[in-house]
């Protein structure tokens, strides 16, 4: 998509300046709904730990890593189980694909 077609928003993370981004239309939900998730956290656990902003926005950071990376080992295991069904289907049905 051509960059005349983006929108500027602005996000706010924490207690951090504010963050210009040239979004797509159809992704500023997206990119919404990550701001909320990561302040809602960050807000929780300002008041669990008794921690500076940087702190607690570094623990944030590295929980929304771990959670990528699980998603992504998932997601590879879900991929090749697909493409191993697909080769056995194959191979039933004679194709030659």
């Amino acid at each position: 998509m051509a960059d005349n077609n983006k929108r500027k928003i602005w996000i706010q993370l924490a207690d951090t300046n504010q963050i210009a981004l040239s979004v797509n239309p159809d992704e500023e939900e997206n990119y919404r709904k990550a701001e909320e998730l990561v302040n809602t956290l960050w807000t929780k656990w300002m008041n669990r730990f008794n921690s500076t902003s940087s702190d607690v926005l570094a623990r944030v950071a590295f929980q929304f890593a771990r959670l990528y990376l699980e998603a992504y080992g998932e997601n590879r295991e879900v991929n090749d189980f697909l493409t191993d069904l697909n080769q056995q289907v194959d191979a039933l049905l004679g194709s030659d694909e």
